[in-house]
């Protein structure tokens, strides 16, 4: 009995190591094919880049806000009860359009008491000036009259601009928001009662980091995207704050985009791309060419079917792409794969060419 456990045990285990051999086999496969380029003969399998002359746009990305181009918080100069309402939420209006009347009937009273005692004086200082053509009064009299007039002149003007402050006109072209009162509503002189906003063109503010400052100018042109839309629209940079933002060292920029179809609202996220600089006759190679070094960077190229380094130095990149200004010309064939594997000297074989999308 136990003879027979100890065969089942000992084909146990033979099974199991058997698997655990495959699985090893396997993986050394699995690794001989990442690690060794794929051969034939001597010649490495590798594919290349054609390097030529490219026009480019170095671009930077920025977020940030969408803001009316105008916007204002109505609210009245005095306190007082509505009597007259004629705004309507998300209307349009236009620029001194009446949109609030409170009620101004002792103030309409001040001001006609006012009108009639302008009348009355005017009356007094025309006779007055009829006897000083005569001599009948002295200079001084008349002098006294023609002030009484102004004073009453003044008293009118001041009415006037009582019963202007009883009305809430429009300051310019907009749109109206939700309303927060009603006619018949009492509301004092720090009541808002609405938001007028104007969108046409609206505002991007958005901040670039300091280092590009001496790069960007008013007149340059963004695109940007709003959350939940992959509309792309265009802005023009109008304005540029004059001092870099001490706590996170950014240049605060605002632009200016047309909003003719109402599609963008205050406040709204904006992916925005801001073109530095058009470039013309560079060479861009993919960014997995370049092998890295302690003080300096390589590429390998292919000369007559043998892999040679070369030293290069870069400037400008994006995310699948990066600029050589030095060590290539236009036509050189880089190598794309396999270049940690590859020596001074070592034959090649490129299998395809890549390009840059």
């Amino acid at each position: 009995m136990k003879i027979k456990n100890i065969i089942t045990l000992l084909i146990i285990a033979a099974v199991v190591a058997l698997l655990v051999w495959i699985k090893i086999k396997k993986n050394e496969e699995a690794a001989a094919k990442i690690a060794v380029p794929v051969t034939v003969g001597q010649a490495v399998m590798v594919t290349g880049y054609v390097a030529s002359l490219q026009t480019i746009d170095n671009k930077i990305q920025a977020t940030g806000s969408i803001l009316a181009n105008e916007e204002v918080q109505l609210q009245c100069e005095t306190a007082g009860k509505i009597v007259g309402l004629y705004l309507k939420e998300g209307s349009k209006v236009k620029k001194g359009d009446l949109l609030v009347k409170i009620n101004d009937s002792d103030l309409q009273a001040n001001l006609k008491k006012a009108e009639s005692a302008v009348k009355l004086d005017e009356d007094n200082e025309f006779r007055e000036k009829k006897l000083l053509d005569i001599k009948g009064i002295s200079q001084g009299e008349y002098d006294a009259a023609v002030n009484v007039l102004n004073g009453a002149k003044a008293d009118v003007e001041l009415a006037k601009a009582q019963i202007a402050k009883t009305e809430i006109k429009a300051p310019f072209d907009g749109t109206i928001g939700l309303k927060s009162v009603s006619e018949g509503s009492y509301i004092s002189n720090t009541t808002i009662v609405a938001n007028l906003e104007e969108l046409d063109p609206v505002k991007i503010d958005f901040s670039i980091p300091e280092k590009y400052m001496n790069q960007v100018r008013a007149g340059d042109e963004i695109i940007f995207t709003i959350a939940g839309s992959s509309q792309k629209y265009k802005g023009s940079i109008y304005a540029i704050e004059p001092r870099i933002d001490i706590a996170s060292r950014t240049l605060q920029i605002r632009a200016k985009a047309s909003n003719k179809d109402n599609t963008l609202l205050s406040g709204a996220f904006a992916s925005i791309e801001l073109v530095l600089q058009h470039l013309e006759n560079v060479i861009m190679v993919p960014t997995q060419c370049i092998i890295p070094g302690l003080k300096n960077q390589k590429v390998f190229v292919s000369r007559n079917g043998i892999a040679q380094s070369q030293l290069v130095e870069t400037g400008i990149r994006n995310d699948i792409s990066i600029e050589i200004t030095k060590g290539l010309m236009p036509g050189d064939t880089i190598i794309t794969t396999g270049m940690l594997q590859l020596r001074d000297g070592m034959p090649i074989r490129i299998i395809s060419t890549e390009k840059i999308k």
